[in-house]
């Protein structure tokens, strides 16, 4: 097989024809960085035709940080029977819930540590209690949480989402996806679900209606290969599926965590970033991470594929636990979109606009 020069994958790219792996590759270690953020600027505004960029109002929750998965990137978790391991009261969750509302929240992001002692029924009536106080959108349980009640309740993954869509479960969120790649995990997380049960809970869910979204977390242990694979597994799963709504790549945060490493620069964000937008061509959103990159980056990936600025983060806690801290309102948020010259526009999950 004929490889492709940088020059002429562009070219592909700009014919509106799918790359491979190893042209993926090749752009991703070869390509001038400027030329990479032009081609990924061409494609998000042939799927994205005009200047809008989109943001939700919304809040993370993280009902428990107790946790037995041990993951060794994670900051924020803590073992059960720690002094500082909490589980979150209802009336916690209720006045997270009314300030997020009393902000213009459309939705939260419900997620938490893999406690062992929280039965599914404890799930289910989380759920069932938010809808009975607001209509707010429940985007909830990433895969290895869903596979962590599975193993708990002794039921199937179809089985789970079906009672947790029941009790009022509207989305699920790409966490835990880390990479895609289980040589990595194994290093990274070896007790949290495999990379094909990441995916498997995704598909399930997709045949049953929910929209996802899909993460990708990277800097630590991976190689570029890796990252690559990542994005091949997404593209393949939306083919059949078609449910993720977007993708979120961020960089590893190491303060505070089990992996000493550099933090990735705001370069190679940007490289990675625009890689996605051109590799995973049926997945319309990709979002930028100001929650790891700060405003500024994040205002300059805009240039680089990315045509939604994700969310105003009302409470965040994990990467916060990193030491890593970055706070945007939502005029905050207007007022940097509208700074790089694009049109902010609220939406909800799904990206219908407000």
């Amino acid at each position: 097989m004929i490889s492709l020069s940088v020059s002429d994958i562009i070219e592909k790219v700009r014919n509106g024809s799918r790359i491979s792996d190893s042209e993926a590759r090749s752009l991703y270690t070869r390509a001038d960085l400027n030329a990479l953020g032009d081609l990924a600027g061409e494609v998000r505004h042939r799927l994205h035709p005009g200047r809008t960029v989109t943001y939700v109002i919304d809040r993370n929750i993280n009902y428990t940080n107790q946790c037995i998965s041990g993951c060794k990137f994670c900051a924020y978790y803590c073992a059960p029977g720690e002094p500082r391991g909490y589980v979150l009261s209802r009336d916690e969750l209720r006045k997270k819930i009314e300030e997020t509302l009393a902000l213009g929240g459309t939705q939260i992001l419900l997620q938490g540590g893999l406690h062992p002692d929280l039965p599914l029924s404890f799930y289910e009536e989380m759920l069932q209690f938010i809808k009975d106080i607001s209509d707010i959108h429940c985007h909830a349980f990433s895969p290895p949480e869903i596979i962590h009640f599975s193993g708990i309740s002794g039921l199937s993954v179809r089985q789970v989402l079906k009672r947790l869509i029941a009790a009022g479960l509207d989305s699920i969120p790409g966490g835990g996806a880390e990479i895609l790649v289980d040589r990595v995990r194994r290093q990274i997380a070896p007790r949290k679900a495999t990379a094909g049960q990441w995916l498997s809970v995704m598909e399930i869910a997709h045949e049953l209606g929910l929209k996802t979204t899909a993460t990708m977390m990277f800097g630590h242990l991976e190689q570029v290969e890796d990252r690559i694979e990542h994005l091949r597994r997404l593209r393949d799963l939306q083919d059949r599926t078609g449910g993720f709504t977007a993708f979120i790549p961020w960089p590893f945060q190491p303060g505070n965590t089990a992996i000493d490493t550099r933090p990735a620069t705001a370069q190679e964000y940007l490289r990675l970033l625009a890689v996605s937008r051109i590799f995973l061509d049926n997945i319309p959103g990709i979002q930028a991470s100001w929650v790891t990159q700060g405003p500024r980056v994040a205002q300059i990936s805009l240039f680089f594929g990315a045509n939604d600025f994700g969310s105003t983060m009302i409470e965040e806690n994990v990467v916060a636990a990193a030491g890593v801290s970055h706070r945007l309102s939502e005029a905050e948020i207007k007022h940097i979109v509208s700074g790089a010259g694009f049109k902010p526009r609220q939406r909800l999950m799904d990206y219908t606009l407000v």
